[in-house]
């Protein structure tokens, strides 16, 4: 982060040694003493770049820089036309205007210090390249016009510097500030770690790790795709756990594959899929603990990139076993929860838990637990043609079945809507007012309907996924062809994908959120494994008496509540299993209805107010919508122009 002692910058080139303005690779703030350079500092993913790769230690007056290379690979200097290699503990010092290439060729950088600027137009000056057309400038005037233009240069970069210092420090403190107390978790949801970014913002991140750990007796792991020999290695604590059911969407060759390969005590079930062109796409995970159980709803495939090099997000809660008193006792939650699980047809088999005895785990097996302080209500999706009752318990009108039964402030009357997503379905402008209707649904505080919101699809554009962390690989995880992006009437929807105040501009979004907002303030917020689609949401027929799903999926909807829940639970804790409980649940004329806000509120550091709930959205609300040169990815066309990995697609 800049700070008072910075002294200029390494300002990033292009191919043309001009100052490369896409935005794809920041300038470098440089300050007095050492500066360590590397991957943890340029967000440059090439391997050859180590993470201690070069030390830059500054004058005090930043007039000159001696460079040692610290890393195993050659960097080069440019200085006066000469190109001169620097192998590993080799030192060279620099001035301005000079070029370091961190590897010979590539990522080029031009050393900019504010204050070395003016001397740099000493007569002793270093040589400049001459501008086209004033080849024949008298020697004074030439000087008199670099003083002027370095001048210009120094007073653009200081300012921008101190633009820079104010949102860095606004976007840090974004992410840093978001550490809710435990018994606040379940009430908010939290963003997966990814790999290679500054350590600001994995701030409160997790791992599957810090997910499936503790005394696991049953995990049924619900997902699309599934690696298992990654998944072992990245959760040791897998391998201890007696009963693994993976629910899974995989290609009959690739369960072949993955039969062939697991641990003897798993099983592998794929549901049945009636309908063409469906997918078991739900992200969920349940682990039953001597203390109850651990529901989560996430966004990843269980491979290495979905958990390392994306943007994804993940909610969960424990609750614990049913006692004598509440045996019978249910919610919406435990409602929609069974609903679902039974859908799943898995093969029923018997497990035996240490100290509580033989269970067969099918569906009705998790009525056991205690789910009167869920902080969710669960959005699924389950195929078929739903009729009847069974119209509004599913998809998009199980939201809007919902949305209708809840209250919300006056500030969200015909608030804005936003969809973002990873992949986009062949929609046409009829479903998505029937979309639209749904998403809008909800009554004010003076019962009047919210009201149709105007709705914008965050989509990453073509130069988001080029310069991304994977570069254009990271295309394969927006698997969108042109037929479905290009139609003419989505053009109004697009908004773009920025998430500098979450360290995710370049860590491509595989997170799918659906939200009603007004600023800075959330109506409601969905988590959820849905993309954009009919197939996931479901398509009204027969005179809207019908809703046809195609997949299975899974989410979890964050509302304002009045009723306050302790939600401090833990399986994992040290608590006595006997006196862990999920403690009363109250609703009184004096509680406060709880207010959902992003990172970036003005609220969102009020977390001892227990009526705040700060939802990490991880991109910047109002989005900014495209610009007439923003292409929205898609994944069957070419792409030329290299990615910073140095390749094109496909």
């Amino acid at each position: 982060m800049a700070n008072s002692s910075q002294v200029g910058f390494l300002v990033p080139l292009n191919d043309n040694l001009e100052e490369d303005t896409s935005n794809s690779i920041p300038k470098v703030g440089i300050s007095k003493g050492i500066n360590v350079l590397g991957r943890n500092v340029i967000p440059i993913t090439d391997k050859r770049l180590s993470r201690k790769h070069l030390s830059l230690t500054v004058s005090s007056d930043g007039s000159s820089a001696e460079v040692l290379v610290e890393g195993t690979n050659p960097v080069v200097i440019r200085s006066q036309d000469k190109r001169k290699k620097l192998l590993s503990r080799e030192k060279l010092t620099i001035r301005y205007g000079d070029i370091i290439e961190l590897i010979p060729g590539h990522h080029l950088f031009k050393y900019v210090p504010f204050d070395g600027i003016r001397k740099t137009s000493s007569p002793n000056t270093q040589k400049r390249p001459l501008i086209e057309g004033i080849k024949d400038e008298p020697l004074t005037q030439k000087r008199s016009r670099q003083v002027s233009e370095d001048e210009a240069l120094a007073r653009r970069l200081q300012a921008e510097l101190n633009d820079d210092i104010q949102d860095k420090k606004s976007s840090a403190e974004a992410i840093c500030n978001f550490k809710p107390p435990k018994d606040k978790l379940p009430q908010t949801f939290r963003l997966m770690r990814v790999k290679g970014l500054q350590p600001w913002a994995n701030t409160s991140s997790v791992s599957v790790a810090d997910v499936i750990q503790g005394n696991v007796l049953v995990a049924v792991l619900s997902n699309y795709m599934v690696d298992i020999d990654w998944l072992i290695s990245a959760c040791p604590t897998l391998k201890n756990v007696p009963h693994v059911l993976v629910v899974h969407g995989e290609s009959d060759g690739r369960q072949e594959h993955m039969k062939k390969n697991k641990p003897a005590n798993w099983v592998l079930h794929k549901p049945p899929l009636p309908i063409a062109w469906g997918t078991h796409h739900s992200k969920a995970m349940f682990l039953v603990y001597p203390q109850g159980v651990r529901i989560v709803v996430h966004t990843a495939n269980l491979i290495y990139v979905d958990w390392n090099n994306k943007s994804q997000g993940l909610w969960m809660q424990d609750f614990p076993w049913k006692n004598q008193d509440n045996s019978n006792k249910g919610s919406a939650f435990e409602t929609d929860l069974i609903d679902y699980l039974s859908i799943l047809k898995w093969p029923e088999f018997s497990v035996k838990l240490p100290e509580l005895g033989s269970f067969t785990l099918n569906s009705s097996f998790f009525k056991r637990f205690d789910y009167s302080s869920a902080a969710v209500r669960l959005i699924a999706s389950v195929p078929g043609y739903h009729s009847g009752s069974n119209v509004k318990k599913w998809g998009h009108m199980k939201l809007r079945s919902v949305l209708q039964n809840c209250v919300f402030d006056k500030e969200f009357q015909n608030s804005p809507l936003i969809y973002q997503f990873s992949s986009l379905g062949s929609l046409d402008e009829k479903w998505m007012t029937e979309f639209a209707f749904s998403m809008s649904s909800g009554v004010s505080d003076d019962k009047k309907p919210l009201g149709p919101g105007e709705p914008l699809i965050i989509w990453p554009t073509v130069e988001d996924i080029r310069c991304s962390l994977e570069g254009y690989a990271a295309g394969s995880c927006v698997p969108s062809p042109q037929k479905n992006v290009e139609k003419a009437f989505l053009k109004k929807y697009w908004a773009k994908w920025k998430a500098s105040h979450t360290g995710r501009c370049r860590a491509m979004p595989h997170i799918k959120t659906f939200t009603r907002y007004n600023g800075q303030n959330l109506a409601w917020f969905l988590l959820t494994s849905s993309n954009l689609s009919k197939a996931a949401w479901g398509a009204l027929q027969k005179n809207n008496t019908q809703l046809m799903i195609r997949s299975y999926e899974l989410g979890v909807l964050f509302l304002p509540s009045s009723t306050k829940h302790d939600h401090s639970f833990s399986c994992t804790g040290n608590e006595n299993p006997l006196e862990n409980s999920c403690g009363s649940s109250s609703k009184t004329p004096e509680a406060k209805r709880t207010k959902l806000v992003t990172l970036t509120s003005v609220h969102s550091k009020k977390l001892d107010l227990p009526e705040v709930i700060t939802l990490p959205v991880p991109y910047e609300l109002p989005p900014q919508r495209y610009s007439s040169e923003d292409v929205p990815w898609s994944w069957d066309r070419q792409y030329k122009k290299r990615d910073v990995l140095g390749q094109v697609w496909p």
